[in-house]
């Protein structure tokens, strides 16, 4: 078994218990927990020192997969992920099978299908939505790379995946829109 199967494997060993791990995404270094279990949602707030009104973002590894959390997913959604030229967080409304503290007050959810190598076949073998927010502290500047990372961060969490650790390249978070059933679209975060 390769280093990077190993990886994998250790990290959904811990999610499935319920425990945090800090991963490499499309974007920045991540703090991730399975997105339908309450008490993991709930320990990545504690570790983030953030509030649970704050939703989080839901990463997935397919549209089939995204499907699975929004009701009713609106047509130009699809079209709009196709065409994103970068990692693109989409706020839907109408959020099920998530753990309730994860969800809006609005009921929507923030939800990104990634095509990065590492956190794709994760997602994948996960078979779930994986809470991905950046690995920080609330209010301090995203971990871009692994060695960007709070030590601090690195012991609060359960497991530490060890792909991806030498990079050393600039990564951004996500744009962010918000897409309403009608096809109404609002930019929060280009």
């Amino acid at each position: 078994m390769s280093i990077y199967e190993k990886d994998i494997k250790a990290a959904i060993e811990v999610m499935r218990k319920g425990g945090v791990i800090l991963y490499p995404t499309d974007t920045v270094w991540g703090i991730g927990c399975d997105a339908t279990n309450p008490e993991a949602v709930a320990k990545v707030y504690k570790i983030k020192r953030r509030e649970d009104s704050k939703a989080m973002i839901c990463l997935v590894d397919s549209d089939a997969r995204l499907q699975r959390y929004v009701r009713q997913v609106p047509n130009v959604a699809w079209d709009v992920i196709e065409l994103a030229t970068k990692p693109l967080t989409i706020i839907l409304d109408g959020a099920v099978n998530l753990a309730p503290n994860l969800v809006a007050e609005d009921g929507s959810v923030a939800m990104r299908v990634t095509n990065e190598p590492f956190s794709k076949e994760l997602c994948y073998r996960f078979q779930k939505a994986i809470v991905s927010t950046s690995a920080n502290f609330s209010g301090e500047p995203p971990a871009s790379n692994y060695c960007d990372i709070d030590p601090q961060l690195l012991e609060a969490v359960d497991y530490v995946c060890t792909s991806r650790r030498q990079e050393k390249k600039p990564h951004t978070p996500s744009a962010i829109i918000r897409l309403k059933q009608d096809g109404e679209v609002t930019v929060v975060r280009k």
